[in-house]
């Protein structure tokens, strides 16, 4: 390997949205994530529902009397065959 062209590779601190940290090893000194194995609904069981902004709110108002539109359109009618012009 060449020298000095590697990245320093050092303990690292990780620390989570919900407040835990632990120690690995990276190239940066610190890591701050949002989703750590402690809060993950997979490794906890418990279905953690996080709606920041209310967009499901907004979605369902926004297409609340929509419905399906495939339903409510009806069959485009085949277009009328040109009648043949005579020739002479």
């Amino acid at each position: 390997m060449k020298d000095d062209i590697h990245p320093r590779y050092i303990e690292t601190v990780v620390r989570c949205g919900c407040g835990n940290t632990f120690q690995t090893r990276s190239t940066m000194p610190e890591l701050k994530v949002d989703i750590c194995n402690v809060c993950h609904p997979f490794f906890t069981g418990k279905l953690k529902f996080v709606d920041t902004a209310g967009r499901i709110e907004k979605f369902k108002t926004k297409f609340a009397g929509a419905g399906y539109a495939s339903l409510k359109k009806g069959k485009k009618a085949a277009p009328a065959p040109a009648a043949a012009e005579p020739t002479s």
